[in-house]
Order: C-alpha cells, then structure tokens, then sequence
C-alpha cells in the first residue's frame, strides 16, 4: 500500500477511535496529531479566498494573503476534522514563480481602481512572505497547488478589455486585437514554469501525493447573458472579448495545468465541468464567482473571485480527490 494511503488509513482509524471515547485519554490527541494526514495547501487567491464573499479573514497578525473562512482548503480542514493536519500558505495575488522560487509582497485589500473603487488597508503594506514551497518538507503527505492565472496575467488582461470596451462597438473585440498576438508567449511561459514548479515540489516532498487545481467557469459560453457595463458582472469588457477570454485565456490555461499535471504523473482536479451554469453572469444564487464588483453600495469589490458557494464546489472536486488516494 502506497505511503499516502497508508496515512489516509491511519488518519481514518484514530478519528474513528476518538469517536469512541478514546478521544478522553490523554496519549489521543498525540495519537491523532502524529496519524493525521499532513497536507500543505499551495495557491493563489482562488485557493485563498481573499474576497469577501469567501468568508472573514482569520489570520492575526494579518500577513496581507487574504485567506478567508469558506475558502475551499478552510471547508475541507473543517470536512476531515482530524483526518488531516492543513498548514494553508495560499496568498492572494500570488504567481507561479510565488509559489516555488520567489518571496511575494501581499497587498492585503489595499486596492486603487480609478473611478471604480479606492480602498486602503489599515495594516498595509505587509512585510514578505516567503516561497510558498518552503513550508514542504520529506514530512509532508498531501500537497493541493490551484494557481497559474496571475503568471497568464488574467487581471491584467481583464483590467484591458473594461478599458478598452468604450472604444469598440457591438460586436467588436478591441481587447482581443490588444493582446492576441502575445497570448501563444504568456500560455508559454505559464507551461514552463507550472513544469519546474511540480519539479520542485516533488523535489521538496518526495513522498506526497500532489493534487492541481484548475480555475472555474467564470465567463458563460454564451456572453450575451452578461449585462454591458454592468460592475457586477464584467463592467465594459466587450461581448467578443468575453468569448475571446473564455477560449483563448481560460480554457487554454486549464488545459496547459492539465497536461503538465499528466506529464508529472500527479492527480488535477477539473473544476471547470462542475461550475457550467455558475458564471459570473448567472442569476441569483447560481452564481458562483462574483463580477468585478460583489455589491454596488457600498462598493464592495470581488475582481472576479470565486465565492463561497464556488469554493464549497471546489471543496467537494478536491476532497474527492485526496479520497480517491
């Protein structure tokens, strides 16, 4: 039996011991603790939560990473219960280079928008935090990595498109004629880099199972369900441009974490499929992922982040995931 299932089976015995009141002797927390299952959550803001919407931030000293309550790794540590001892170093904002080879700076919610939203976090700016990879160890049995989106630059390409919109006309796709012809370089480089961090990561914890994450639906094959110029749903970013976001960012990007994932042998977990019908542009409680803004009054900003019923589906995706060793 392969280490990480033989600790999954032990983590599994002792709850089930404790559950039967060997949870009151003294020798059963140190039981549990040493069989627990220890599982290091790497990620960027879709891992972290960092929105809102995802729950209360629940760190003190705050490190400016935003992990928040509901976020998918916070839903499973409550989910396993002993079964699992989670050290969650997620940080919003993070790349891929953040997570095996380079300190990040957190911003926290310290956010300048102009004409949209000026909002300043009391305990900014936060001191570095270090590569999230230093938190592995030989120790370690069970590594989740969700990110890739900051390294294609999808904020910077979605900040673009609500710029450029007023320019175009219906049916134009003026952001898409912006950014095109560098999109083959940036997918690229997301390949590259999602290769050497998996390298490193099973450098670092030879012994764990590792499990990726992809992103979620957040634009709807058909964008003619998003409002124009609508702040809760994709502002001024052009019908075409939604499309072109969903087929030549978003899912290309998936399908690259995929395949590295394959390449490495290790498991990733498909949130795409199961969050169809919960794009940003869905109504009332089918949305799953919040539009640029979470609320109007008073400005609430969610910069298209997944909320907590988005993140309880992720959590139900990657518990499947660990459980199926």
């Amino acid at each position: 039996m392969p280490r990480f299932r033989k600790k999954l089976a032990g983590a599994a015995a002792v709850a089930a011991l404790c559950l039967l009141g060997a949870g009151t002797s003294a020798s059963a927390p140190a039981a549990a603790a040493a069989s627990s299952l220890q599982w290091v959550a790497l990620g960027d803001s879709y891992t972290a939560g960092a929105i809102p919407a995802a729950g209360d931030t629940f760190e003190y000293p705050r490190d400016g990473c935003q992990r928040t309550t509901e976020s998918y790794p916070e839903i499973i540590r409550r989910d396993f219960g002993s079964l699992v001892h989670l050290r969650n170093v997620s940080c919003g904002s993070a790349t891929i280079a953040n997570v095996y080879r380079e300190e990040q700076t957190p911003t926290g919610y310290e956010l300048h928008i102009p004409g949209l939203i000026d909002q300043s976090d009391p305990d900014y700016p936060f001191a570095p935090v270090p590569p999230q990879i230093d938190a592995l160890s030989p120790s370690t049995d069970l590594v989740s990595v969700g990110v890739g989106g900051n390294s294609l630059g999808f904020g910077e390409l979605l900040g673009k498109c609500i710029e450029l919109g007023p320019t175009g006309s219906v049916g134009s796709s003026p952001c898409k004629d912006h950014f095109e012809a560098g999109m083959p370089a940036r997918l690229e480089t997301v390949r590259r880099e999602y290769d050497q961090m998996l390298t490193a990561i099973h450098a670092k914890a030879p012994f764990a199972k590792v499990i990726t994450v992809g992103y979620p639906t957040v634009i709807p094959d058909d964008p003619a369900n998003c409002l124009y110029s609508n702040p809760l749903q994709f502002s001024t970013t052009r019908h075409a441009d939604l499309n072109w976001l969903r087929e030549s960012a978003l899912e290309p990007l998936n399908a690259i974490i995929q395949q590295v994932t394959a390449a490495h042998g290790d498991r990733y977990v498909d949130i795409y499929s199961s969050s169809k019908g919960h794009s940003v542009c869905a109504p009332g409680q089918e949305k799953w992922t919040e539009g640029i803004l979470q609320r109007l009054q008073p400005p609430t900003w969610a910069l298209v982040h997944p909320n907590a019923r988005g993140h309880a589906n992720a959590a139900a995706q990657v518990e499947d995931a660990i459980l199926g060793g």
